[in-house]
């Protein structure tokens, strides 16, 4: 039996020896905390919605997370808020009330079914909980509750409440600093919140054998652990049998302990080192990465909903070795390379080389992928993510593609240019690549790397589309790329055949 985890849920203090690997919303509706429902179990449709919360600098941090994602072990020490939780009473004696967004949602009409509501409001607490009055929008809501899905009421009721909530922070105007007393002051969140900081300060979990390092080499093998990160896909793909299996919670602090620099990122001089835990949303939300790729905001709405974006992790994404990842696409195409580790031993490989084949990696089954390392910006450097999937955004990529160039008086000196979805593997469009350096873009220029590109994609059909459609798409998006980052680039110009007669 492993050691317990201790963590709040709600305003309880919990303490349980599950397994650390079972998922949250299994454990809190088997507590009778049911408002947290099972939808998907893909992380999807929200209506299995939480937060998350942990101390950061003394102040309690929310996060917005699906719970059908996130492995019990990892809430050691944190606050996990369910949509119970959020009740400004919860007793049948005192009267239940609810809360300004709760009851906003009511009165406007958000909820027939009810089984997506929990979910809705989950989310739109924790946006006005991270956002200060002076930057709440429309938009920001809309961006909160993007990983929320309603099948029945639709999205006008539930956005009338929003707006709703969204006039009732603004005219209260919670101060900034420590939110949390005035949100508990304008009943937006229940009365407990406004000691959460200091119960959390009291909490001190122990760490369980499962998250313990590695024994040396020379001591009995035990069964080999399932490392765990964010858990986005593994738990997609073998939800059913991580509780019950051996699991290393990559996120907790013995392996930070061990491997330092698998956490944060960090600007090195001409180097940009990412952790390899780096979430999405904390890679996106760097200033650095921000300034290599300038319109990260614009490429997320295209990858993944906030949830998602808070639990998966660059390393994940590249070891977890999909053709169509998108953040490794991206990566691929930055020049990334990797820092894989096994105790004390390190080695470099760069992404281009770490795919063998279809789900192949050049990784030993004990190393971790523990840093990745990208060239930083120059006053030359041009960068750009291009997808399609059959959903407009939130979907899984048909064809996905990132670029990065460099050009200085008007020629390019450096031209890689990634492609996901047209091969068994993440793909370095190499020799495309090779012939674009040291060109002016003309007209000619591009449609010869268009040419070029197109023998090197090698795409199959599959439920996400034809052969033939899928390397009509790669074309596209590498004259999106032209397009998008050249302004003497006529798109018209590149029409080609097909394209041509379809109009």
């Amino acid at each position: 039996m492993g050691a317990t985890t201790t963590f709040m849920l709600n305003d309880e203090v919990v303490e349980t020896d599950a397994p650390r690997g079972r998922l949250v919303l299994d454990f809190v509706r088997e507590r009778r905390l049911t408002g947290t429902k099972e939808g998907c179990k893909e992380g999807d449709c929200g209506a299995c919605a939480i937060l998350v919360g942990a101390l950061d600098g003394g102040r309690p941090r929310y996060e917005l997370m699906t719970a059908c994602l996130v492995p019990l072990g990892e809430m050691a020490g944190k606050h996990v808020v369910t949509v119970e939780g959020l009740n400004l009473t919860r007793s049948r004696q005192a009267g239940r009330r609810l809360s300004v967004v709760q009851e906003e949602m009511v009165h406007h009409g958000g909820t027939q079914c009810g089984y997506c509501t929990p979910g809705f409001i989950v989310a739109m607490t924790w946006y006005v909980i991270v956002t200060e009055g002076a930057d709440l929008s429309r938009e920001g809501m809309r961006e909160a509750i993007s990983g929320n899905l309603c099948r029945c009421t639709g999205y006008n009721a539930i956005e009338r409440a929003a707006d709703a909530i969204l006039a009732t922070v603004k005219a209260k105007g919670p101060p900034e600093g420590d939110r949390l007393p005035a949100l508990v002051e304008a009943e937006l969140l229940p009365s407990y919140f406004a000691s959460i900081g200091d119960r959390l300060a009291e909490m001190s979990p122990e760490m369980s054998p499962e998250m313990s390092p590695a024994p040396p080499p020379a001591a009995p093998t035990p069964p080999t652990p399932l490392f765990l990160a964010g858990g986005t896909d593994l738990y997609v793909q073998r939800g059913a049998e991580i509780p019950g299996a051996p699991v290393r919670l990559l996120t907790a602090d013995d392996v930070a302990a061990q491997y330092p620099r698998i956490r944060g990122i960090r600007e090195e001089g001409p180097v940009l080192s990412l952790g390899a835990l780096t979430t999405f949303t904390e890679f996106a939300e760097h200033e650095a990465v921000r300034r290599l790729v300038p319109r990260i905001d614009r490429f997320l709405w295209l990858i993944a909903s906030r949830p998602i974006r808070n639990r998966a992790t660059l390393g994940g994404n590249i070891v977890n070795a999909s053709p169509i990842g998108d953040m490794t696409n991206l990566l691929l195409a930055l020049g990334a390379t990797l820092v894989l580790a096994e105790g004390d031993d390190r080695r470099d490989v760069a992404l281009r080389d770490l795919y063998r084949g279809y789900k192949q990696l050049d990784k030993r089954p004990g190393e971790l992928l523990v840093e990745i390392r990208l060239a930083r910006e120059t006053a030359h450097t041009l960068t750009n993510f291009e997808k399609v999937s059959k959903r407009k955004a939130l979907d899984i990529a048909s064809v996905c593609s990132g670029a990065r160039f460099e050009r200085e008086a008007g020629v390019l000196t450096h031209a890689a240019i990634s492609m996901g979805g047209v091969g068994p593997t993440p793909k370095l469009l190499t020799r495309t690549g090779i012939f674009l350096q040291g060109k002016r873009l003309s007209p000619a220029v591009v449609g010869e790397a268009l040419s070029i590109a197109a023998g090197e994609a090698t795409p199959i059909d599959d439920v996400r589309g034809s052969a033939r459609y899928k390397r009509l798409l790669a074309r596209q998006l590498l004259l999106a790329h032209f397009t998008e980052l050249f302004d003497e680039i006529d798109p018209l110009a590149h029409m080609g055949p097909e394209l041509a007669a379809a109009q």
